[in-house]
């Protein structure tokens, strides 16, 4: 249960400038799960995964109580450099996000 459930209009858009501002679709090469990705740094990477994408992963479906906070998978991690490399995903953070 959430402690804090926003209201505000500008609360709602930082919240989401924070969660989901910039994310790009990447599909895993290997098992084709589809994740947002955003890279604000060349060393800082954030992931979202969806229920759906979880559940394809059979790296993350291997591991016995769900998704861990660290490690993840390795041949998505491989597959998002990937993308980075080809210009897919841009890195820098827009105005702190």
């Amino acid at each position: 249960m959430a402690s804090f459930v926003p209201t505000s209009a500008d609360t709602l858009e930082d919240q989401r400038l924070y969660t989901s501002a910039r994310l790009v679709e990447v599909a895993c090469l290997d098992c084709l799960a589809r994740v947002g990705v955003k890279k604000n740094s060349d060393h800082h990477t954030s992931i979202q995964w969806t229920t759906e994408s979880r559940r394809q992963c059979p790296e993350l479906a291997r591991r016995r109580g769900g998704r861990d906070a660290h490690p993840g998978c390795p041949r998505l991690a491989a597959s998002i450099e990937a993308a980075v490399r080809e210009g897919q995903v841009p890195i820098g953070a827009e105005d702190g996000y």
